[in-house]
């Protein structure tokens, strides 16, 4: 796993220490444990537990890793299907637009659409 920097990058003026538990501890050991459960899998867990919490800014980061973590789009869509009946309709529709754009359009119609 890539050594990850969007605590210090982002927040590291504002917010050092955050950036250093982001970046180190988060990112550095926890998600760095793949012999007890592998990236694929974190990414799932945490773009589920976002969408419950309805934080879209940081579910599109997630849902980007979480491509680059092997989730295809028809896994992640069947993820948040299951989860719109638990955790929020409107959610799900709010995150399939986000999905679009981090893995694009199978609508070969979607250009006549609009």
């Amino acid at each position: 796993m890539k050594k990850q920097t969007a605590g210090r990058d982002n927040l590291g003026h504002i917010a050092p220490k955050f950036a250093e538990l982001n970046d180190d501890v988060l990112f550095g050991e926890v998600w760095s444990r793949e012999d007890k459960l592998k990236a694929r899998d974190r990414s799932l867990i945490t773009i589920s537990a976002l969408f419950a919490m309805g934080a879209f800014p940081q579910l599109k980061s997630h849902l980007a890793m979480g491509k680059e973590h092997g989730l295809t789009k028809e896994e992640v869509v069947e993820a948040v299907t299951q989860l719109a009946f638990y955790a929020g309709w409107p959610k799900a529709w709010s995150t399939f637009s986000l999905i679009e754009e981090i893995y694009g359009s199978d609508d070969k119609n979607e250009k006549a659409r609009v």
